[in-house]
């Protein structure tokens, strides 16, 4: 059944109970894609190249973009979701250790927020880069060899289970728990539960009877698919308050005095499904955001002649690190263009037409003559090169040599001379340059050792 509500949701996020935080999810995620890109798009992100998992200090960034802070402040939950999300859904990849967004991340930044928020809970679903059951650290003996089962049909099964809800309709968790149990696909967090463990293998072992009860085990990682993954994109408004003491089905386990809660998301009272989740969820056609008094898509900005930016309105993370890709900030309102600063936003793949049109969508005037012709100057010179890509460079003994290959008609499609001994030849067209080389009666020889 509905759980019964009587608080009053504000737009500072408290419940008006005290005790209770109801979070509206889709203005939030809204807001916490862009800045998340963002921020990925600035090189301030790493993951490991083994596990994917953010480092503690990514976690850090993330949480101070996010719109309304994390939903606790010790307890990282969306701060952790974003960097995984990004990549399950191929909008980003990790180089070297820092996370780096893909084609399809930098399209991201231009499309409505509402579908790249649907893509990354479809991806997510299907292609999660780690086990959220592992998010649970409390239970132990989880790496153990079959001990879990496998994370993708659970996931699917819990996923299904919440595309039913009933949109604007409060449930509380257990009264979900109840649905899933009773109507959902049926799916178990274990393999083998005397592998799991509270505290010692033995004595905390959750193979007793009566010691691993739906609950603490499926009803965890239900927790933890709705309220950091789901909750992070914003498809459910949610209620939740502290974690310590919210829920004491673990208390009788051996190995759980020590413990204030079992899991960071112990403390999820209450969702809703939003229109933004009944979008993604494919029980609705379109998402429309609802609007906000006073509010508006971004801030609204004055581009001045002298080439500053001075934001008028409100300024929201994404728009923050958005001016810092392009400008150099001056103050907590002011950006100043310049040569060095577009030319240097360009070097690192930031297109100039993006700035112009996020102007464009957000002065309340036409954009200076002065800031017109920085443009069209940053934009010719930017035109003047062109990279052509990594290539391998072979010195020929003489001109005539390369000559003859340059100019053989099977080889000529795969390399390019470059002076009068030396010939480029395209990374990608080695291996076919190597066999037409080859087959004129020539061939590169390998350095020693190499």
């Amino acid at each position: 059944m509905a759980v019964a509500r009587d608080v009053n949701e504000t737009t500072d996020g408290s419940s008006g109970a005290g005790e209770l935080t109801v979070r509206l999810g889709a203005r939030d995620a809204a807001a916490d894609a862009l800045a998340v890109l963002q921020l990925c798009a600035a090189g301030k992100l790493r993951c490991s190249e083994k596990t994917q998992r953010p480092a503690a200090a990514t976690v850090a960034a993330v949480a101070g973009v996010l719109l309304r802070g994390d939903f606790y402040r010790e307890e990282p939950i969306a701060a952790f979701a974003w960097p995984l999300l990004l990549q399950a859904g191929g909008l980003a990849e990790v180089v070297g250790g820092r996370l780096q967004l893909t084609a399809r991340g930098r399209a991201a930044l231009a499309k409505p927020v509402a579908e790249t928020i649907r893509h990354l809970w479809r991806r997510w679903v299907g292609h999660a880069v780690i086990d959220e059951m592992g998010r649970i650290e409390e239970i132990k003996g989880q790496r153990s060899a079959r001990a879990l089962t496998a994370a993708a049909p659970r996931r699917k099964a819990v996923a299904e289970a919440l595309a039913v809800c009933a949109p604007g309709e409060w449930v509380a968790v257990d009264d979900l728990f109840t649905r899933i149990r009773r109507d959902g696909p049926s799916f178990a967090v274990a393999r083998d539960v005397w592998k799991l463990y509270l505290e010692d293998p033995q004595y905390g072992s959750l193979g007793y009877d009566g010691f691993h009860e739906w609950s603490l085990l499926e009803g965890r990682y239900v927790l933890c698919l709705l309220f950091e993954y789901a909750g992070t994109l914003g498809l459910f408004d949610l209620e939740y308050g502290d974690p310590v003491d919210a829920r004491d089905d673990f208390r009788g386990n051996w190995g759980a005095d020590d413990l204030d809660f079992l899991s960071r998301y112990d403390g999820l009272y209450a969702v809703r499904l939003n229109a933004l989740g009944a979008y993604v969820f494919g029980l609705a056609e379109r998402y429309e955001p609802e609007k906000e008094g006073g509010g508006g898509p971004g801030p609204a900005l004055k581009v001045l002649p002298n080439l500053d930016i001075v934001v008028t309105g409100e300024v929201q993370p994404a728009d923050e690190l958005f001016l810092d890709a392009y400008g150099q900030r001056s103050s907590d309102r002011v950006w100043s263009l310049g040569l060095a600063s577009l030319m240097a936003a360009i070097d690192v793949g930031r297109p100039l037409e993006d700035l112009r049109r996020f102007l464009d969508d957000h002065a309340d005037h036409d954009i200076p003559a002065t800031v017109t012709r920085l443009f069209e100057d940053v934009t010719a010179r930017a035109g003047q090169l062109r990279d052509l890509g990594l290539a391998r460079v072979v010195e020929c003994a003489d001109p005539a040599v390369a000559a003859l290959i340059v100019g053989d008609r099977r080889l000529r499609r795969f390399c390019r001379p470059l002076g009068e001994r030396h010939v480029a030849v395209p990374l990608q067209h080695e291996a076919d340059f190597r066999t037409a080389l080859r087959k004129l009666g020539y061939v590169i020889p390998a350095e020693p050792g190499a």
